[in-house]
């Protein structure tokens, strides 16, 4: 029997701007609550697809069957490798390997690790790292955050105003600016070439459960991780496994895929 289960399902900030009416947003008092925990993450939302790699397979949208797309084969040669290890793990993480609506050319990875989850508790940002870096998988771009978020709590009432104060800090600039920017990826559009940036992610640092019972959310749904994401985003996303093409890795460098090392080229 598969017993693998699907990634749960991450909720919008209030400011976020690409979203459809099938999207929910967080619950009022998040960005409180939010300020309360002891540490955050802050990442880019990398505009891949969700695979989740495991002992009885890879998966992608569904998780009632292993993944047979095209755009999946570099993860099941690499699944093939790294299945013995992995036990009661669950590793999430971008496929970067299909282009989408953004194409990258600072890729070091067909793979970004985003999540590992064991048994019910995903695990802390620390171990997500440690279990990435002993599968020899990048994690996905991680900011420093520099100022917390509850310093900004008592400077307003609004969420929304001081969710965008706290990303304006500790970006450097407004996050409405930053996905106009080719990210810590080099991020671009592939049929313009303008540059852009998906979005971001914020997590608890500590390991959770989905639902930790800090919010009034489904039991579905993330109470101690959030996205935000570009206006554009869902306008060009739809379609792109119609006319899907390869990802190419960045220049010069060895890596480690298919069971062999290769140097490629861009």
């Amino acid at each position: 029997m598969n017993e693998s289960r699907k990634y749960c399902r991450s909720l919008h900030a209030h400011i976020s701007l690409g979203t459809t009416s099938d999207d929910r947003f967080m619950p009022l008092g998040y960005v409180r609550s939010f300020a309360k925990k002891e540490e955050l993450i802050l990442t880019e939302k990398l505009d891949g697809q969700n695979n989740c790699f495991n002992k009885r397979g890879v998966f992608a949208r569904s998780h009632t069957a292993p993944t047979e797309h095209p755009w999946d084969k570099p993860m099941r040669e690499r699944w093939e490798l790294i299945k013995n290890d992995l036990h009661e793990l669950e590793i999430f993480g971008e496929n970067m390997y299909g282009i989408h609506s953004i194409a990258y050319n600072q890729l070091e990875s067909f793979f970004y690790v985003f999540a590992v989850r064991e048994k019910d508790r995903w695990l802390s940002w620390e171990e997500v790292k440690f279990y990435a870096n002993l599968l020899d998988f990048p994690t996905v771009p991680e900011f420093t955050i520099s100022t917390s978020l509850q310093d900004f709590t008592s400077s307003s009432k609004d969420e929304n105003v001081i969710l965008d104060n706290w990303l304006t800090t500790n970006l450097g600039m407004s996050w409405k600016r930053y996905v106009e920017t080719s990210g810590k990826l080099g991020g671009y559009d592939p049929t313009n070439g303008k540059a852009c940036c998906e979005g971001f992610v914020i997590r608890n640092a500590a390991s959770f459960l989905t639902n930790n019972g800090d919010l009034l959310v489904q039991s579905n749904e993330f109470d101690n991780l959030f996205k935000l994401v570009r206006a554009s985003h869902v306008q060009t996303d739809v379609h792109w496994t119609k006319t899907w093409k390869p990802a190419k890795l960045t220049n010069y460098h060895t890596y480690k895929w298919y069971g062999y090392e290769f140097q490629h080229k861009q």
